[in-house]
């Protein structure tokens, strides 16, 4: 038995190698469907949210006046479309169309004494005309609140009697205010509606609410608050496939605001359900905006300026954004006394001297109403998936067989039957699981691969360190690759692209590669017995701690701190390091990874032309390892573009190669330097 186990085991390495090939050219068509979908929208579409414009309008001499030149300079700067809220009597004081006043205020108004313990809201309309349209709507929320109502009028200005206190009426959500839709159409701006779950849902009033926002031309809602319309704490997936079709039916999807602390209640239903007829939204807040009011030089300005656009172009370009919504608040300086404009700047992010719009449009995107991605496939998914398992747990155990060799049958025939098993309980979690298991083995085995030629003495045979040096990065960072397009394939659902889903566990890639090279790099590198590995690890754990052994081990916790500081979405930089990826932006359109071409890939370089004479020179080859799982964790990224990707480890390797040739040159120099300086000083 043993001996049958020794004679299947042995040719299993070279069949490992040939299945993660085959799984990986297997890939390749569901990466390219990926492509096609990513590609497949080009529209950005740039939101104002029209609320806000009404509160710096409140604190303005002509707040009318103000408004309709704001909304033209808005069109000219190219917002094309502004946001509509569910309209509440606060609103539409703000806006002019009522004035709104509590018990005391009225009775005050017309002299007179009222019930004493009354508290009720009085309304006015501005005229004739707004009573007919904004009556209707008013009496009809009321009504189903069961609040009673009834008609009032003041120096012959038609109005009514909420039976309700003034803080509360105030606040109770509307359908939009058809004046404003109105308005808004007629100087040519889309609407997006913001939607909430603050009224009770009732299909007919859904229906009918939704279809009167088609007639205008809407073709997407932003839900306003953690709940989609029609999210229960019963009957939730009745209601949720009620408003899915409700929205079908009307033509309006719906958009994702990114980088929320907490996902909206039963948002991903309701995308699932409308066929994913979601567009990814990045909000410029209020508080974004308060350092575009501030007082301050203007240089200083023109940066934060320029900083705005360069924020806006990344979201677009980098991270599948097609609606940016702007927000604003009225601002006052009291130290010089008089009202900021928050709004010029905005305009100059937008189109002004390396403005965000040119920029957009300049790498192939149009201003327009923001589509969904058309989700492309491949009749070959199916087949592709069959040899993404197998492939994906080739990888797998061919990593580990640089430990444990004698083990790699057994593990194949394991990881195949768990990999199945976990499939048939959790597609998501299989996929989730064994793509993040390729994207950790592909770059360890990539790195141990160039250990063991050094350890092996092939480097030694090379003539030429540099082009050893050369062919290393390239060979690695290829077979690095292979994890990338497992990661791809694996992931390739549109809900990873709208990032309605998330890489769980991906922070693990980040330290996993360098801790498996590292220890592979140490006890079993060489080729010796087991045994020998044993004592090699023993000898390590006995080793007697010495003061420079504390300092080294606090260097090392500190290098490892900064790099998983400097790492993932909360990564922190300095300043000056962000104007120079700034710079790298907009001078290359696509930023290289500073570790990859600044640091480990001329390590590696520099380290793999010293080792073809120096075989302790893997140690600083090591370092690189950081550089090729940063390849992987590039496409983990994976509401990036591919294409974006690609160019970015590309311009990350050649780069790194050029910075490494640099370093390779100081060796030289400071070498031949010493060893000329040597024999003078004896």
């Amino acid at each position: 038995m043993v001996q049958w186990y020794k004679t299947w085991n042995n040719p299993v390495k070279n069949l490992l190698i040939w299945l993660v090939i085959i799984g990986m050219l297997a890939a390749l068509p569901l990466a390219y469907a990926r492509h096609l979908t990513e590609t497949s929208a080009n529209k950005v579409e740039f939101v104002f949210d029209y609320r806000d414009l009404l509160d710096i309008a409140d604190i303005q001499t002509n707040p009318k006046s103000y408004v309709d030149e704001q909304l033209k300079q808005m069109k000219a700067a190219g917002i094309g479309s502004m946001a509509v809220y569910e309209s509440t009597l606060s609103e539409l004081r703000e806006s002019r169309r009522i004035e709104m006043f509590n018990s005391r205020d009225a009775m005050a108004m017309t002299q007179s004494f009222g019930e004493p313990n009354e508290n009720f809201t009085y309304i006015l309309y501005a005229d004739q005309a707004t009573q007919q349209q904004l009556e209707p709507l008013i009496l009809k929320t009321f009504n189903s609140l069961n609040v009673a109502t009834k008609p009032w009028s003041f120096k012959n200005r038609s109005g009514l009697i909420i039976q309700m206190s003034m803080d509360e009426a105030s606040m109770k959500p509307m359908d939009p205010d058809p004046i404003t839709l109105k308005m808004l159409k007629d100087q040519g701006f889309d609407i997006v509606v913001r939607l909430s779950n603050r009224r009770p849902f009732v299909t007919n009033e859904m229906d009918r609410l939704l279809k009167s926002l088609h007639d205008i031309g809407v073709k997407r809602i932003i839900v306003d608050g953690n709940e989609v319309p029609g999210y229960t704490e019963e009957n939730t997936d009745v209601n949720l496939n009620k408003m899915a079709d409700l929205l079908h039916k009307n033509g309006i999807g719906l958009a994702a605001i990114e980088l929320l602390k907490e996902p909206q209640k039963g948002f991903s239903t309701l995308a699932k359900q409308t066929n994913y007829d979601v567009v990814r939204l990045h909000s410029f807040t209020e508080k974004d905006g308060e350092k575009l009011s501030e007082q301050v030089t203007k240089a200083e300005m023109a940066d934060r300026v320029q900083g705005v656009a360069d924020r806006f172009v990344l979201a677009v370009k980098d991270r599948n954004i097609r609606m940016v919504f702007l927000n604003a608040k009225p601002v006052k300086n009291i130290d010089k006394g008089k009202l900021a404009d928050p709004l010029s700047a905005y305009y100059q992010a937008l189109q002004g001297p390396d403005g965000a719009i040119p920029r957009i449009e300049k790498v192939g995107f149009k201003l327009g109403q923001a589509e969904a991605f058309t989700v492309h496939t491949t009749a070959w998914q199916k087949v592709a998936r069959f040899f993404l398992l197998i492939g994906g747990v080739s990888l797998v155990v061919l990593a580990v067989s640089f430990f444990v060799p004698e083990a790699s049958l057994f593990l194949f025939i394991i990881g195949i039957i768990g990999a199945a098993g976990m499939h048939i309980l959790s597609a998501n979690l299989y996929a989730q699981a064994l793509a993040l298991a390729t994207a950790v083995c592909a770059p360890s085995v990539a790195m141990m691969l160039a250990i063991r030629s050094v350890r092996s003495g092939a480097a030694a045979q090379w003539k030429s360190g540099l082009l050893y040096g050369l062919w290393m990065l390239l060979k690695t960072s290829l077979i690095s690759l292979i994890g990338v397009v497992y990661v791809v394939a694996l992931l390739n659902h549109i809900t990873y692209s709208i990032v309605l889903q998330q890489f769980r566990g991906v922070s693990a890639l980040h330290l996993l590669p360098i801790a498996i090279a590292g220890v592979y790099l140490l006890f079993f590198s060489e080729n010796n017995t087991y045994r020998d590995k044993f004592a090699r690890v023993r000898q390590v754990f006995t080793f007697n701690i010495t003061v420079l052994w504390v300092v080294a081990a606090a260097v090392a916790l500190g290098a490892i701190f900064y790099y998983l500081s400097r790492t993932g979405n909360e990564g922190q930089a300095s300043a000056v390091e962000k104007l120079f990826r700034s710079f790298l932006e907009n001078t290359l359109g696509v930023r290289p990874r500073t570790k990859e071409f600044l640091f480990a890939h001329p390590i590696f370089l520099l380290g793999a032309y010293l080792a073809v004479r120096y075989r302790n020179a893997v140690y600083l080859m090591f370092i690189g390892v950081i550089g090729q799982l940063s390849i992987v964790d590039t496409f983990c990224h994976l509401h990036t573009p591919l294409h974006i990707s690609l160019i970015r480890i590309t311009y990350g390797v050649v780069f790194g190669a050029l910075i490494g040739l640099v370093l390779i040159v100081i060796w030289e120099i400071v070498a031949r330097s010493w060893k000329r300086w040597v024999p003078q000083s004896k």
